[in-house]
């Protein structure tokens, strides 16, 4: 659970994007437990429901869609809910979706393992990863998000679950040993697959 600038809480649920946008789950299917403000039961024993349906949210979300595949920007319908007890609005998302971040954990886990581990360019990962088609002259020599995942994963606020390098570590050993713990999480039949696409599906399954 993350909150964004507004304070609202981000509450991520266990459906993939794939699934959600297929098919936009129910009010009930991702109804958190609790409130995570205040940590009152969302639906208490004998009690009357304390999170409440409140609508839903267009959230832009860039993601691959699929390994291999181009990069997509959509725009997702994030469930809201409303809590009685402290009236804090919590936002419910996929899995992939991470608070205050544009692009999924799906879509940082392949840059950081194709420039961690793959030693593609920074400029060749934004092409990889990024849908934008018109660029700035910057694109074309580096991509200045790709080394700020690459301090967040550092400094263990993104896939904080991961290991961290020495504070005198570059940027790459950091974002190559966060790729590497990644994949290792992917589902055991991916091991076929390429560093880097085992490295985009592990990232749904951390924190």
């Amino acid at each position: 659970m993350s909150k964004n600038r507004s304070g609202t809480s981000v509450v991520q649920s266990a459906i993939d994007i794939k699934s959600w946008m297929q098919r936009q789950p129910t009010v009930e299917e991702t109804r958190p437990s609790r409130c995570p403000k205040c940590g009152a039961a969302s639906h208490p024993l004998g009690n009357s429901i304390q999170l409440h349906g409140h609508g839903t949210r267009g959230r832009d979300v860039l993601h691959p869609a699929h390994p291999g595949g181009p990069a997509t920007s959509f725009l997702l319908p994030a469930r809201r809910y409303r809590c009685v007890p402290c009236r804090a609005v919590i936002v419910v998302v996929p899995r992939e979706v991470r608070g205050r971040r544009l692009y999924s954990a799906s879509a940082i886990g392949l840059a950081l393992a194709l420039w961690g581990l793959v030693l593609a360019t920074a400029a060749e990962v934004r092409r990889r990863v990024c849908p934008a088609k018109i660029l700035g002259p910057a694109a074309a020599t580096g991509w200045a998000t790709l080394r700020r995942w690459a301090r967040a994963v550092a400094r263990g606020h993104l896939f904080a679950s991961t290991p961290t390098p020495d504070s005198t570590a570059p940027l790459r050993r950091a974002a190559a040993l966060a790729a590497a713990a990644l994949a290792a999480c992917a589902d055991p039949t991916t091991r076929g697959l390429a560093i880097e696409h085992r490295a985009l599906l592990g990232a749904a399954q951390v924190t």
